[in-house]
């Protein structure tokens, strides 16, 4: 083990033992299999993570994301940062860890770095995923100060004819110089974080390049290379972008013909109970999945994050993923087990 990973897993102890949180982790444990069993908990639950969309706004279009294929109508908004920082204030005992990102491009809104600084002071392990087209040297040195202690940066080609079949707008020498810049102020500033991660979605397109992509992960002293299976939509009749190694697609195609994902999706999410989502209009999600907030359980704006979390459509939407999860069309494209 590295230095880095070493010191990431520091973090994570540091971040998440605490008796506060460690009850509150064991009370949502014990809260979840009650539930599972078909008992109601009238327990006040605080998430273990949540995820924080810093704009909803993106520079790329990426042909799956449902960001990436809008063209026009979306008017940017950046997340308030009052609101974000009293979200904080309210769940600094509770909450391990705060993913700075859900959609769009959090590096697009300026106070980024502000919000992660914030977060890092109150004892929260801080992450985010980019696609680094806007890392440059001043923007990596302001990444390391803030003190984020994971960034997943999105490489998905060894080339930039492979890298723009997916990432359409990007460049693969920008997202390189990022990883470059980032490592230069790691050693500049003498600081261990943040942990770098590239993160190669797995297509058709460039599946024949994962091989490359080791030898690049390892040529930019990147921490650690994950090679992911991606999201696809309109999969049922097969999809351009679906690989053929099946270790990476989410998908099978059955005897008919079809595809489906692989997930059993049984009646129960994790996901969902341990974590939940705020938009950059102050809405909050059951998770990350729900793409086109279909299920507020509330606004920021006008109620606490609790009260929003433990309220009636949070507690009803519960219920019926309980009773039958594939009513959801969300949760038919889920990999929850």
């Amino acid at each position: 083990m590295t230095f880095n990973h070493s010191y990431y897993l520091f973090r994570v102890l540091k971040t998440g033992l605490t008796a506060r949180k460690i009850l509150n982790a064991t009370k949502l444990t014990l809260s979840y299999r009650l539930f599972l069993a078909g008992f109601r908990c009238r327990w006040k639950l605080s998430p273990l993570f949540i995820s924080i969309e810093p704009t909803n706004v993106c520079n790329l279009h990426c042909p799956e994301c449902p960001v990436g294929m809008r063209t026009e109508g979306i008017e940017r908004e950046n997340a308030d940062e009052e609101v974000i920082l009293k979200l904080l204030d309210e769940l600094q005992s509770t909450l391990m860890h705060v993913i700075f990102y859900f959609q769009g491009e959090p590096l697009m809104n300026r106070n980024f770095t502000n919000l992660v600084r914030y977060a890092h002071s109150k004892n929260m392990l801080t992450s985010t995923s980019t696609n680094a087209q806007l890392i440059n040297s001043e923007t990596a040195k302001k990444i390391v100060e803030s003190g984020l202690d994971r960034l997943i940066i999105s490489i998905d080609g060894a080339t930039q004819e492979t890298y723009e079949a997916y990432r359409v707008g990007g460049r693969l020498d920008k997202a390189i110089e990022a990883v470059e810049n980032l490592i230069k102020w790691k050693n500049v500033l003498k600081s261990p974080s943040p942990f770098i991660e590239i993160q190669f979605l797995v297509l058709k397109t460039n599946e024949h390049q994962m091989k490359e992509m080791k030898l690049l992960a390892r040529k930019l002293k990147a921490d650690k290379l994950t090679f992911k299976s991606a999201q696809l939509y309109d999969f049922e009749n097969g999809n351009p972008f679906l690989p053929n190694n099946k270790r990476y697609s989410r998908y099978e195609q059955k005897p008919d013909g079809r595809y489906y994902i692989k997930n059993p999706l049984r009646n129960r999410c994790r996901r969902m109970w341990y974590g939940a989502v705020v938009t950059t209009r102050g809405d909050v999600l059951p998770c990350c999945f729900d793409k086109d907030s279909s299920f507020v359980f509330g606004n920021l704006k006008d109620k606490s994050f609790l009260e929003c979390l433990n309220g009636i459509p949070a507690a009803e939407f519960k219920e019926a993923i309980r009773k039958n999860r594939r009513q959801f069309e969300m949760c038919r494209n889920c990999t929850e087990k």
